[in-house]
């Protein structure tokens, strides 16, 4: 063996046995010996790594042996639910010893790049996947949990055990059976869509506006106009309560307006101010890239500016103002803070619905309306990340 291959043995079977170490810590934590865990993770992952690398012209057939052991230790320990822990991180583990060992890690890198700078171009990777698994576990944990056939908010033996009895849709159809969480979940449909129209239209009027360049004080008009997203919630709501509690006496003393009524119109102009700072920040930066000479050419072919915004420029930031209206429905229909100020029972929404859940009696049926909640923002985003494709080919920025 060369001094180079020694050095690279060596290399990888510090980095492996700090993996080992890493993994060890977490199963040692789960059994109340985590220095134990990390000792013995380590040996046993640098003897994998030396038995491995000496066997390296078979990498299949290795790779093959590290993912049956590790099924068989996982099952022992863990039982079912250890075969696909097992899989998983064998597959890993020896994907990761030969990506080291054979220097794959430079592939797709320039050759002249050092040590110190292939080290940080990894390291910021696994930076930001930590901080993205850090972001990302509450939701992960949700999810499964809202299948429990138990109520509890804990994983069951049954759950780990991938028994079919641990497991039901019953906090599903609590939900769409349970009247309370009905109302307020059509309370929430019924005001979201309303305060993203209010948005949209307030919002994108905004950003044409302060577009033009004879607008004097645009800045500090912006400022003003994105406040809501700046200034902390409580402050807003504090503010809001007081000012729409003067709207609403005047709404149904001096018109004579219904109370049940006004409290929905106070809701959703409330959450309409939350949500214009989103359509004005995305319609503003999607009219950055609009050529005005658009709207010029239009004026002089006769077209007059409200056909000449129909037809021209709002096609080409069409984008821009429905990704700000789905931000605008996204902060609407999650909000709590302020409805709980303006609102009263008769708009509960449903995070409202779910507040009251967790502070009073703690119903599973959350976790259920939780992970729909997630699906929802899911879909949402997708639907931003398209709409932002397509803005940026319509913009000429990406190829079509």
């Amino acid at each position: 063996m060369t001094v180079i291959s020694e050095k690279s043995s060596v290399f990888v079977l510090i980095l492996t046995g700090l993996f080992g170490g890493l993994l060890g810590l977490v199963i040692g934590l789960q059994n109340g010996s985590g220095a134990w865990g990390i000792v013995i993770g380590s040996l046993l992952a640098i003897l994998a790594s030396f038995i491995g690398i000496s066997f390296s012209q078979n990498e299949t057939k290795v790779r093959y042996i590290i993912c049956a052991l590790l099924v068989i230790g996982s099952f022992y320990y863990l039982g079912p639910i250890g075969i696909f822990l097992g899989v998983s991180i064998g597959w890993f583990f020896g994907w990761f010893l030969f990506w080291l060992f054979h220097r794959r890690y430079r592939k797709n890198l320039q050759p002249y790049l050092t040590q110190g700078q292939v080290l940080w171009h990894y390291a910021f990777r696994i930076i930001c996947g930590v901080i993205f698994i850090f972001l990302i576990t509450p939701i992960l944990v949700v999810m499964p949990l809202s299948f429990n056939a138990q109520d509890f908010f804990t994983f069951t033996p049954e759950m780990l055990q991938f028994d079919p009895a641990g497991y039901s849709l019953k906090h599903y159809k609590d939900f769409f059976t349970n009247n309370e969480w009905q109302r307020s979940f059509k309370n929430s449909l019924l005001i979201a869509p309303i305060a993203t129209l209010v948005s949209v239209s307030l919002g994108t009027l905004a950003a044409i506006g302060l577009s033009q360049s004879h607008v004097p004080f645009k800045r500090a008009i912006t400022a003003i106009l994105i406040s809501p997203m700046i200034v902390p919630l409580i402050i807003s709501a504090t503010g809001m309560f007081f000012f729409y509690s003067h709207v609403g006496n005047f709404l149904e003393d001096t018109i004579g307006l219904d109370k049940n009524f006004v409290g929905y119109v106070k809701v959703i102009l409330a959450h309409s101010v939350l949500g214009i700072p989103f359509v004005i920040i995305t319609v503003t930066a999607t009219l950055v890239g609009f050529d005005s000479s658009l709207t010029r050419a239009a004026a002089n072919m006769g077209a007059n500016p409200i056909k000449t915004f129909f037809k021209i420029q709002m096609p080409l930031i069409l984008p821009g103002v429905i990704s700000g209206g789905l931000f605008a429905f996204i902060t609407s229909f999650d909000e709590v803070v302020v409805v709980m100020f303006v609102g009263s029972t008769n708009q509960k929404t449903l995070p409202w619905q779910m507040f009251t859940g967790l502070r009073e009696q703690i119903s599973p049926t959350i976790l259920a309306v939780a992970t729909i909640l997630v699906a929802i923002s899911i879909a949402l985003l997708i639907t931003l990340e398209l709409l932002r494709r397509r803005s940026e080919r319509l913009r000429g920025i990406t190829p079509s």
